[in-house]
């Protein structure tokens, strides 16, 4: 389902689904979760040049963390910001686990094809990337470690990761704010570490709306002194190409 009005964009992507699209700078994308135990595995090009990517050893590093909320920015692995999280009802959306691959989603909900399931067939991360970077002129090269929108994975002492199920709840919502026009690649596709035993996707849907300047009080550039290093470097950027700051 797609809406479109004067102020506002709104696209449910289903279980299961993909979507990717060129967004421009300063815009609001907000995620909802229509139903409990939501994963939106997304990833961000540059639109300019799709050289320049999501980078998140350098996202991680820099922000001492390894998981992400309101606050933190996605980096690009030139050091600048290709969208911040402005709002999120969670507080932790999973950076680590990667995305789903068929191998994993056939060992685990079994073996299905579009010939004999058609719509319902069970997708895997790998492949919905796949399809859309080949569309925006990219290629499974370009594929990195993703950001898995609601969901939560953490590590013990030892080091094993782990998924935390029912973190995830009916109308939960995270907004990113896009800093530099970008490419969004999505696929709604299962949490590779999820334990369901049932193929775990469920509808979300992707709000674009206008966002405000940023301002010198901004949660997002004052979040730690990396980020504003990445903003400045940004806003050079958009100068150099576009004009103006914000």
């Amino acid at each position: 389902m797609y809406t479109v009005s004067s102020t506002m964009i709104t696209k449910t992507i289903a279980a299961g689904g993909k979507w990717s699209g060129h967004i421009a700078k300063g815009k609001n994308l907000t995620f909802t979760a229509l139903e409990d135990g939501a994963n939106v595995s997304l990833l961000l090009y540059n639109a300019s040049d799709t050289a320049e990517g999501y980078n998140m050893p350098d996202t991680l590093k820099a922000q001492h963390t390894a998981h992400l909320t309101k606050g933190n920015v996605l980096m690009s692995d030139n050091g600048r910001v290709l969208a911040s999280i402005t709002e999120d009802s969670l507080g932790w959306h999973d950076s680590i686990s990667g995305y789903s691959t068929r191998k994993q989603i056939n060992e685990k909900f079994g073996v299905t094809t579009y010939q004999e399931q058609r719509n319902d067939w069970y997708r895997s991360g790998e492949e919905n990337f796949s399809v859309e970077l080949f569309r925006n002129g990219l290629t499974v090269r370009d594929l990195v470690p993703v950001v898995n929108l609601f969901s939560k994975v953490f590590c013990d002492q030892e080091g094993d990761m782990h998924f935390a199920s029912g973190h995830c709840k009916k109308g939960d919502t995270i907004t990113l704010r896009t800093e530099m026009d970008v490419i969004l690649v999505l696929s709604n596709t299962p949490n590779p570490l999820d334990k369901s035993t049932a193929y775990p996707s469920v509808p979300v849907k992707l709000t674009v709306t206008e966002a405000e300047a940023v301002l010198e009080n901004d949660i997002c550039l004052n979040h730690r002194p990396e980020n504003r290093r990445a903003f400045e470097n940004t806003w050079e950027y958009t100068q150099l190409t576009r004009g103006g700051r914000n």
